[in-house]
């Protein structure tokens, strides 16, 4: 699927390139400013869209360790209810903000900048996203721009599989919510430019947040909050333990997304709806779903939201997504939904 996967992961690769004894002393640092990090995605077989990420930051040692992080939250789709989306459905940035990529650089990939401004390699690297952490290596050009400048780049493009980070899932979300059909990969590029530490000075490495994600400051308007409250009833993380109303503690991290949106969404009155699976008697479901509605109620209010703003109200198995003939389809009829109320 789009599956942006973040590849950046070559852009470890950052090296120097002078000849000397360390080229990697003192360190050196990424400089977001001309450096570009991207990814293809492809929908419904031949629709391809060009993806950005806004922000990143990385590092490389005196003894050759890279690191380059990944804000999440910063993807740029270029249209707000696809970053939504990407954030909430696909990449759960509400437990996973950031991918990591390290990589242990060997001195000799810059041998060849001896003979030229140009060399090439490939890096081995390591991508940790969406929880997940695997061994991967790609070509990248490393080109010297000054005694102090390095770019470096991606030969081609990285592929990310959905499958091997775990977002499998994501991707159904994503398809479900957008009624496409999305490639299980993602294919990553970058062009990033290192800058030799105490060189000249330099912007702050990595941020996170509504800043990265170009995000409008204060409140949202009435669109980006109906975008968020609807992605938000997709995203499924709001959990319980079987049979209770009591909040699985999993879930806090989607509620205090949640909590953020309702603060920015500040003249909007919402209904929180619980919804239970066929499991069990209709009017214990009912009475279960109020409950459920309740706690996520009383979770918001406690913590600054204004309890006036918030209806919760149960509907019990009355208004399933799906049919309840398989453990997959009970699991996501039992849910908390967000409306936004006239």
């Amino acid at each position: 699927m789009n599956a942006l996967r973040l590849l950046p992961l070559i852009a470890l690769m950052a090296a120097p390139a002078l000849a000397e004894d360390n080229p990697f002393a003192p360190g050196w640092t990424l400089n977001p400013l001309g450096s570009t990090l991207g990814f293809q995605s492809v929908k419904n077989g031949t629709k391809v869209e060009m993806n950005n990420i806004a922000t990143f930051g990385g590092h490389i040692a005196p003894d050759g360790m890279a690191e380059v992080q990944i804000a999440l939250d910063s993807i740029d789709t270029h249209i707000d209810l696809r970053n939504v989306r990407m954030r909430f459905l696909f990449f759960e940035t509400f437990k996973f903000p950031t991918a990591t990529v390290t990589a242990k650089v060997d001195p000799l990939v810059l041998e060849g900048l001896k003979d030229g401004p140009r060399t090439f390699a490939v890096l081995p690297f390591t991508l940790t996203l969406h929880g997940v952490t695997k061994e991967m290596s790609a070509p990248i050009s490393i080109t010297q721009l000054g005694p102090d400048t390095v770019a470096v780049a991606s030969v081609g493009v990285i592929p990310v599989v959905a499958e091997d980070f775990a977002l499998t899932e994501g991707v159904a979300k994503l398809e479900d919510a957008a009624k496409v059909k999305l490639l299980p990969v993602g294919s990553v590029s970058f062009d990033w430019i290192f800058t030799r530490d105490g060189a000249a000075p330099m912007v702050a490495a990595l941020t996170t947040g509504a800043d990265a994600a170009k995000e409008t400051r204060g409140a949202f308007d009435a669109e980006a909050c109906a975008t968020r409250f609807d992605t938000l009833s997709q995203a499924g993380n709001i959990t319980f333990r079987s049979g209770s109303a009591r909040l699985d503690v999993a879930g806090s991290a989607v509620l205090d997304t949640l909590l953020d949106v309702v603060t920015r969404c500040p003249e909007m009155k919402i209904e929180i709806g619980g919804h239970t699976d066929d499991v069990g008697p209709d009017a214990a479901n009912l009475a279960l779903s109020e409950a459920r509605a309740a706690a996520v109620a009383a979770y918001l209010a406690e913590r600054g939201a204004g309890a006036d703003r918030l209806t919760p109200k149960g509907y019990g198995e009355a208004a399933p997504l799906l049919p309840n003939d398989s453990a997959e389809n009970r699991a996501r009829n039992r849910r908390i939904e967000f409306k936004i109320l006239d």
